[in-house]
């Protein structure tokens, strides 16, 4: 079977667990994938299963082209490769639920684009502490001296203020509390990198 997931982030909740305990919990939907491309190693080099996942009222020429060829009766948003981490290779059309890839309790690692902060401070991006308050009203969240006069320029990698947000950020080592294979709704422990509605990639930890 293949080696990841793409899943629907939505609220943060909080749920019970069987001991008493109050969990923080990120609620996803959990779609089934659907297979569009089996690719080998005597063809492209590497064995991998390509999936469509998502949905979407109008699709592009090359999306398009690739579906009919199929006889797919799906509009896909976009598509994504997982690895094989096991013999079972399942057929182009075939649906994968996420219940067959994973299992409650497995540990996994989450992918996802962060939310745009805007132009940002140096104080709220990399965490600098504030200018002393006496004496200095207009310079408290200033970054203070960026360095030497010699090179003549600033130097690459200086922490200063910038865009902040919309990076790819993956979170280790977190617990799918829960699935539901009938309504497609899975909890996973703590919260995860996106906004509201974004995908997400889940992989078993290494």
């Amino acid at each position: 079977m293949i080696s990841g997931f793409l899943v629907k982030k939505g609220h943060m909740t909080s749920v019970y667990s069987q001991d008493g305990r109050r969990v923080a919990v990120t609620k996803c939907l959990a779609l089934p994938l659907k297979v569009t491309q089996i690719k080998t190693v005597e063809k492209d080099g590497y064995q991998s299963v390509q999936v469509a996942y998502g949905s979407k009222k109008h699709l592009d020429k090359a999306t398009g082209s690739k579906i009919s060829k199929l006889k797919l009766d799906i509009k896909p948003r976009s598509f994504k490769e997982f690895k094989l981490v096991s013999d079972q290779i399942p057929e182009i059309g075939a649906d994968i639920t996420f219940e067959s890839v994973f299992n409650q309790g497995d540990i996994v690692d989450i992918t996802g684009i962060s939310r745009g902060r805007g132009f940002a401070g140096v104080v709220k991006r990399h965490g600098f502490k504030k200018q002393p308050i006496l004496g200095s009203s207009d310079r408290v969240r200033r970054p203070g001296s960026i360095g030497a006069q010699t090179p003549g320029k600033v130097v690459k990698g200086k922490k200063m203020p910038g865009h902040m947000g919309v990076e790819t950020i993956t979170i280790p080592n977190l617990e799918i509390f829960s699935i539901n294979p009938d309504t497609k709704e899975v909890l996973i422990k703590g919260s995860v990198p996106g906004s509201f509605n974004s995908w997400i990639t889940v992989k078993k930890t290494n």
